[in-house]
């Protein structure tokens, strides 16, 4: 069986196993390169000040996920949020009818076009270069993808659950998310996710693909 604890804190140890190349190291604190994602982490009984001060000269906003870190003494305090950690143990059985691609680099135009529609906030440049990024295309345009983020050596996060405002409602989701999850079983690999608790339709959405919740997760967004 795989060992969940890791998932306690998984951006630390998605920077410690897979994407090392991806972050930042200040120690005891890891975060990734903005360029990537905006989050960061650090193992327990870190001084998060420095590193904390070091980072923001690089993005003017990220976030913490864990524990509430600590500040420093210029800075306002971080803006809570809390997400659940959701994680699935089976292959989903939820049939695909459209045509699902798997995305390559020469299609990081479409991928940011849609993204900066419909999901502006948490996807940044480079964030689709984490993993694999599938989607589907009506009318010859990019209307939905989902796709692989944090990883470590036995979990996958599936993030970016995106569709297009004009093509929501015809279960694209349903079908990218069921399709992303069995590439990663295919892996030998977990599926896991965060979502915002209290973002109700994608956690309903979630659980009846036969995601469970495994923890509440914190996340601190710090400015600079």
């Amino acid at each position: 069986m795989p060992n969940e604890n890791v998932l306690d804190n998984p951006v630390w140890f998605s920077l410690t196993e897979k994407h090392t190349q991806q972050g930042i190291d200040y120690g005891n604190t890891k975060m990734y390169h903005p360029d990537f994602t905006p989050f960061g982490a650090f193992i327990k009984g870190a001084d998060t000040a420095a590193a904390i001060l070091e980072h923001a000269k690089l993005t003017p906003s990220f976030f913490m996920v864990g524990e509430k870190p600590n500040m420093p003494s210029n800075f306002k305090p971080p803006i809570q949020y809390v997400g659940l950690q959701m994680i699935l143990y089976k292959k989903i059985d939820h049939p695909i009818t459209e045509s699902i691609v798997e995305l390559k680099p020469n299609h990081q135009k479409e991928i940011l076009a849609l993204v900066a529609i419909a999901y502006p906030d948490f996807f940044k440049p480079k964030t689709n270069t984490l993993g694999r990024y599938f989607g589907i295309f009506k009318d010859e345009k990019l209307v939905a993808i989902t796709g692989e983020r944090m990883q470590t050596e036995q979990f996958t996060e599936i993030s970016g659950v995106i569709t297009h405002p004009d093509y929501v409602g015809n279960g694209y989701a349903k079908q990218l998310v069921t399709h992303t999850s069995n590439k990663i079983f295919e892996k030998n690999k977990t599926p896991f996710l965060h979502v915002d608790q209290t973002n109700l339709g994608p956690i309903n959405l979630y659980k009846k693909l036969g995601f469970v919740t495994r923890r509440k997760l914190e996340f601190w967004q710090i400015n600079r």
